[in-house]
């Protein structure tokens, strides 16, 4: 199987079915067929080859779907941009990627435009929507409509590059992370061992951007008939009452998001008992959100852990989401879960030797859902690999007596203070269950006697009120006073997330460093 056979399976099936819904704009099977081999089509005859690298740079659109089927059926290789992102970053990747193309939307065309000749290898711009007055963009529409609606019957290999996501930047640069078509099938083949089978005509609720987690899901709810309902942006209140009208079956959230949505007065008078399953995952998730959750969903929420490098790590499903079992089954509330159908899941030392029952080391994961190559740099994509071929995470976390996979922290983010080590998603969580903290991160700062000190930056719950004293107080309590924070920031902003919701601690650290 490749996508393009799997697009002309289901567009064959279910061809009078709805696939998309944006707002006001429908889209069925047959009309995502007839565009996809449109937009193959008119990159290969602006002379686009199949390998070539295709940027893609939009917000959630009603093409949003077509743009990831097209360029499969041309066999190109789509690398999402992400809008968050700065002209000069957009202009880093796609030099990066030595991309041949980039389709814009309109309300980004002016600053792609503006770093387009500082990439040599970009030779089009397309535009979805309008372009500006005397833009030198080609038009989206219009090369659809001059190409050919026939099927491109372009051949694909399993071991053909298929797609390059990039890495959230949290400690630099975002990487290229580079999966082959057999990687990416794996995926979409791995996500239906686990959980409620998409059925035809099941509503997926697209939360987030699609370019980013929300679009993980595509290719396993087309394959099976369903459809996108499509949010242009994440608003609670939109989310729920669209969720409500539209019976969706279907949603993958991070743990922001969730917060957000239980902070909506009314939350839980709309009905959503048509829910089958809600992922979450991308971000640690704190006990208190979880269980907010849990009452707005009732008990059909998945875990998933995994990252850039390898997709499909493990799986929390709704069997061991027991708030109100046993010490022993609560306590799986704070894990990860255990290892998804196809993945191994070893914990290592930094010699790559595999640690007894909880003992703290780094996560490592085999799975056929792994990257093929972090883009353009193969000692980077040699040092992520284990020698029997398992990605090392960097992340540290140990596993207990059944299993279950507990996540301590990234292994660059570990605060050495004192001698003692400190990982800070410990104290965040422990920050986190003051009832007047909404969300918290917690960095090392330089410090002249003990080289690194514990800063925590916390913003309030709206309405509520802490001091620093009180909150001091609560993290001694917590987690003792070697690992309480020397300082505590309150923020009246929301602190800093990458656009897939985790928190950019390396903001944080130069925002306050200078304030222990």
């Amino acid at each position: 199987m490749d996508f393009p056979s799997l697009l002309r399976k289901s567009c064959r099936m279910y061809r009078d079915n709805l696939i998309v819904t944006f707002e006001d704009h429908t889209q069925t099977y047959g009309q995502l067929w007839d565009r996809s081999c449109r937009l193959a089509n008119a990159l290969l005859d602006l002379g686009v080859r199949p390998g070539d690298r295709v940027g893609v740079l939009t917000d959630n659109r009603p093409e949003s779907v077509e743009l990831v089927t097209g360029l499969a059926m041309g066999n190109f290789v789509r690398c999402a941009l992400y809008t968050q992102n700065t002209a000069d970053v957009h202009g880093y990747m796609l030099r990066m990627l030595g991309a041949r193309a980039v389709i814009v939307e309109d309300r980004h065309l002016a600053g792609v435009l503006s770093i387009a000749d500082q990439v040599p290898s970009l030779e089009r711009v397309i535009v979805v929507g309008e372009a500006s007055g005397g833009s030198s963009a080609a038009r989206y529409e219009d090369l659809l409509t001059a190409a050919a609606a026939t099927d491109p019957q372009v051949p694909v290999d399993p071991d053909d590059d298929h797609v390059i996501r990039f890495s959230a930047g949290t400690t630099g640069r975002p990487k290229g992370i580079l999966f082959s078509t057999a990687g990416w099938l794996a995926h979409t083949e791995h996500n239906m061992l686990y959980g409620p089978p998409v059925e035809a005509g099941d509503a997926y609720l697209v939360a987030g951007p699609m370019s980013h987690a929300s679009g993980l899901p595509l290719w396993q709810v087309v394959m099976k008939g369903g459809r996108f309902v499509v949010l242009r942006a994440f608003d609670p209140k939109l989310y729920l009452e669209t969720a409500e009208r539209e019976r969706a079956v279907h949603t993958l959230l991070v743990p922001t998001m969730i917060q957000m949505l239980a902070a909506v007065p009314d939350a839980e008078s709309y009905d959503l008992s048509s829910f089958k399953m809600v992922r979450y995952g991308a971000a640690p998730i704190s006990e208190k959100t979880l269980l907010a959750g849990l009452g707005l969903w009732g008990n059909v929420m998945y875990q998933l852990y995994g990252q850039s490098e390898v997709l499909d790590g493990t799986v929390l499903p709704p069997c061991d989401h027991r708030p109100e079992g046993t010490e022993r089954e609560r306590r799986w509330l704070r894990s990860a879960g255990r290892p998804a159908p196809g993945s191994i899941l070893t914990i290592r030392d930094d010699d790559g030797n595999e640690l007894p029952t909880g003992e703290i080391g780094e996560i490592c994961l085999k799975s056929p859902a792994t990257m093929k190559a972090i883009w353009g740099d193969p000692e980077a994509t040699a040092a992520r690999f284990t020698a029997d071929g398992a990605v090392r995470t960097r992340d540290m976390g140990y596993l207990d007596e059944d299993y279950y996979l507990y996540i301590v922290d990234r292994k660059e983010d570990m605060i050495i203070s004192g001698g003692f080590n400190i990982w800070p998603l410990e104290i965040e969580n422990a920050l986190i269950a003051h009832p007047a903290v909404y969300e918290a991160a917690v960095v090392g700062v330089p410090d002249d006697k003990w080289g690194e000190a514990v800063l925590a930056a916390v913003v309030l719950v709206e309405g509520h009120q802490a001091t620093e004293e009180e909150l001091l107080d609560w993290a001694r309590e917590k987690v003792g006073s070697i690992k309480k924070p020397k300082r505590i920031v309150i923020s009246t902003q929301p602190l800093p997330k990458s656009p897939v919701g985790k928190l950019m601690r390396r903001q944080v650290r130069e925002t306050y460093a200078a304030t222990v």
